[in-house]
């Protein structure tokens, strides 16, 4: 178990670097665009609570909305995008990726 980050959904958020274990995971959570309802329940706290915290994190980190705060926290390491994975094969990949301009989504 890894006591120096949190993963929350896409999000890995870094502590101790300014904002506490629970600001931090309501940051990682808000960077994944989730209401304050999806995040209390994702939490096991009340929307209040989440706002409150994310609140607190906005205060210290001098952002003005939710959305300056995210920008903030990745601007300043305290979160970053879980990368990922490679795919197994890497054969495979090179084969995914010859498609004549054709966009796979």
């Amino acid at each position: 178990m890894n006591l120096t980050t949190i993963t929350a959904g896409a999000w890995t958020g870094f502590l101790g670097r300014g904002l506490a274990p629970r600001e931090l995971e309501a940051t990682a959570y808000a960077a994944a665009d989730l209401t304050a309802k999806e995040i209390a329940r994702l939490m096991g706290i009340t929307p209040k609570s989440v706002s409150k915290r994310l609140d607190d994190a906005r205060f210290k980190l001098g952002a003005r909305s939710v959305r300056g705060l995210v920008m903030e926290a990745f601007k300043r390491g305290l979160i970053a995008a879980v990368s990922c994975a490679a795919p197994a094969d890497p054969g495979q990949q090179h084969e995914d990726q010859n498609h004549q301009g054709v966009l796979v989504a």
